[in-house]
């Protein structure tokens, strides 16, 4: 096992076992602070790459987008700019051609059609992208195309031990208590809103932001954050002037601070900051959902022609051997 590896793994087990032990309070200090150390760090990383669209302007135009979403009250106008972004940004980032382009489009206006009929159903995509999706979803679809590259097996078990990680905080939750109730009231402020979009959306009624909840959004929070910090020497996100690389610290110590100072404003600030991180990610989060559509094609399509191969050799190899006793002298 690499010593990065080896990291992974351990940061991995840390996240759980604080999700466990202290779920309340861990999801709120991941938020608040190793969540502005990710958004700035990773805004500047997408900046040396042009956000991955064609257009670097375009990279305003979504943060302008996010600052706005970041004051609407009205979930389901939010969950419309959150999706609408989304789409615009596949568009732009994982298509090859006008063709693809236009199915997408017309696929999208589909959903959208549907969404809108089901009454709740763009509030309900407004609260999960900027959160479970984002934070866990694709961090697990990046996971993936990097075992699939690497083709390294302890990267593959990672992959497996994540989802395990997910499957027993679900079936076995921890009976944590509440530390720092101010912490508890203060995530159910921020946090409450995604129990029960995902009891509309799997159906479950009643279903609230409880202790199995909180340590889900704990674990799956501090290790989104954790798991970009720790591949700086992969993607080498720190590659960047020492002048900046400051000024990335101080800005993220200043946002926790503000923070703690005004917690009301300091929140309503990182929501913004966190949004816009998202809304720049969107163009690297479509083209990796069509790399690992595309890397599963292929996995498939190798299996279907490996039996067709060795069928194909066999014929040859009978035909080959029939007309060696054919052509034999008797």
């Amino acid at each position: 096992m690499r010593s990065n590896d080896a990291i992974h793994l351990g940061l991995m087990l840390l996240a759980l076992a604080a999700a466990y032990r202290v779920p309340f309070e861990l999801l709120l200090l991941a938020y608040v602070v190793l969540g502005p150390a990710h958004y700035f760090t990773e805004i500047s990383w997408l900046h040396d790459r042009s956000y991955y669209l064609p257009h670097r302007g375009i990279a305003v135009v979504l943060a302008i987008v996010a600052v706005v979403a970041a004051l609407i009250d009205n979930a389901s106008w939010f969950g419309f700019a959150m999706w609408g972004a989304l789409i615009v940004c596949a568009m732009l980032a994982a298509t090859h051609s006008a063709v693809e382009s236009m199915l997408l489009f017309m696929a999208a206006i589909a959903l959208s059609a549907i969404m809108y009929s089901s009454g709740s159903s763009l509030a309900v995509i407004g609260i999960l992208i900027p959160t479970l999706i984002h934070v866990s979803l694709f961090t697990l679809v990046f996971m993936v195309l990097g075992a699939h590259r690497s083709g390294s097996r302890v990267q593959v078990a990672l992959v497996i031990f994540y989802l395990v990680a997910i499957a027993t905080i679900l079936l076995l939750p921890p009976a944590a208590e509440i530390r720092i109730a101010s912490f508890a009231r203060v995530g159910q402020d921020y946090f409450g809103n995604v129990g029960p979009a995902l009891g509309r959306l799997f159906g479950v009624p009643g279903l609230v932001l409880d202790t199995r909840l909180t340590s889900l959004l704990a674990f799956v929070y501090t290790y989104h954050y954790l798991n970009w910090f720790i591949k700086a020497d992969v993607i080498r996100w720190t590659a960047v002037p020492k002048a900046r690389l400051a000024a990335m610290a101080a800005a993220s110590a200043a946002s926790t601070a503000l923070y703690f100072y005004d917690y009301a404003f300091g929140f309503t600030f990182l929501l913004a900051l966190s949004l816009i991180h998202i809304l720049l990610e969107f163009p690297l989060d479509s083209l990796a959902l069509r790399q690992l559509g595309a890397a599963v094609q292929g996995a498939v399509r190798a299996r279907r022609a490996g039996p067709v191969a060795a069928s194909a050799t066999r014929v040859r190899s009978t035909g080959t051997k029939a007309s060696q006793r054919t052509t034999r002298p008797r």
